[in-house]
């Protein structure tokens, strides 16, 4: 049987604080709240020929920009056809108004970070950061080809998980 190579990253600098709202239902969206998120990731593949899957360094600094630009924010989906997010000026001031049915909400721009997702649910932002980190990796030309997961816990035992299988195990399913 072949070994097999599996890195986790699970640090305490991996947390942010952020608000979001999600829609339940067509005509359910619950009120703001926040959390305290905690993001572990994990990297499967192969040893290279220094003996490691990936760099600790880079994917521990990777991840910890990443997470950082959705700290102290509010989390906000730009494809969730049941919410209008619109960006404006009112008197010089740049905001983000976000309408769902009759109820509206009005946002500091700076405040806000626009995701392009459907709804900031746990399973989505695990995507969105699995895949930012996959860019970061491709971009810095050391793409992660092998398995990654993505971990995003809200509250302590509450967390929703997205991974990118490697290209063999896709084509066995």
């Amino acid at each position: 049987m072949p070994d097999h190579y599996r890195v986790t990253m699970r640090k305490a600098v991996h947390v942010f604080s952020a608000g979001h709202f999600i829609t339940l239902t067509d005509e359910i969206c619950e009120p703001i709240h926040g959390h305290n998120w905690t993001v572990a990731c994990e990297v499967v593949g192969s040893p290279d020929r220094h003996g490691m899957v990936v760099d600790f360094i880079r994917l521990r600094d990777t991840l910890t920009a990443i997470v950082a630009r959705l700290d102290h924010a509010m989390l906000l989906p730009t494809e969730n056809r049941l919410l209008t997010v619109m960006e404006q000026t009112v008197a010089g001031q740049p905001e983000v108004e976000v309408r769902f049915g009759s109820r509206r909400w009005v946002f500091p721009a700076d405040e806000c970070r626009l995701l392009p997702l459907a709804n900031t649910t746990a399973e989505w932002l695990a995507r969105w950061i699995g895949r930012e980190l996959l860019n970061a990796f491709a971009a810095a030309g050391q793409p992660l080809t092998a398995g990654l997961r993505v971990e995003v816990d809200e509250c302590l035992g509450q967390a929703a998980i997205w991974e990118q299988l490697p290209e063999s195990a896709r084509k066995a399913e």
